[in-house]
């Protein structure tokens, strides 16, 4: 099922600029909301966390809200019109902005969902890829404490099992594409902002 959009959606005409995207990779843990947060206040990006909007719809009490959690505690890819339509939403709601989207796309299904409905629509400037070993990911997101139904072992290790299935492959194809731009997230989080700054000058560092 694929979500088709019109600009109208995203708070402006075909003749408005569009917004700029980046979108934020890397496995749970790797510090993508940090880093994002950053980002923010450095740069003046809107910080969009697929999965913080996908938890937000499931606590409003949706008709999607059971898909979701079934989804989130299982480790595995909620439908992408469900969640393009939530990014598109969040979007609308700052017309013409520049926007990091974070967790998102995170298979080749989300890649193809994404272009049906916003192709043409928004500015993809460039993929940020956060590396970091799993052991590490592991202690970071059970050392968090924000009370997430998916940080527990259990589920974090489907969720890397995902990440290295479905969402690795189009990693691969950002990189293919001369979009990505990898970032070592393995440091403590001003360390990692350092590299995380050199790629918003200008050149990719993908070599």
């Amino acid at each position: 099922i694929f979500l088709r959009l019109n600009p109208s959606m995203l708070g402006g005409s075909q003749a408005d600029p569009k917004p700029e995207v980046v979108f934020v990779l890397g496995p749970p843990g790797a510090g993508k909301g940090t880093q994002c947060q950053k980002i923010v206040e450095k740069y003046g990006y809107t910080h969009l966390s697929a999965g913080d909007l996908l938890r937000a719809e499931r606590a409003s009490g949706s008709a999607d809200g059971d898909l979701i959690e079934s989804h989130i505690t299982g480790g595995t890819i909620v439908p992408v019109a469900i969640t393009v339509k939530l990014i598109a939403n969040a979007m609308k709601k700052v017309p013409n902005g520049k926007f990091l989207i974070d967790g998102f796309p995170r298979n080749e299904d989300n890649v193809k969902g994404w272009d049906e409905g916003m192709d043409g629509k928004v500015d993809l400037k460039f993929v940020l890829f956060y590396e970091c070993e799993e052991e590490e990911c592991l202690r970071r997101a059970l050392g968090r404490n924000q009370g997430r139904s998916d940080d527990n072992v259990e589920s974090f290790r489907k969720r890397i099992q995902t990440y290295v299935n479905s969402t690795m492959p189009i990693v691969n194809k950002f990189k293919g594409e001369g979009l990505l731009r990898s970032i070592d997230s393995s440091g403590d989080p001003d360390s990692v902002f350092i590299l995380t700054q050199k790629c918003f000058g200008g050149a990719s560092n993908e070599q």
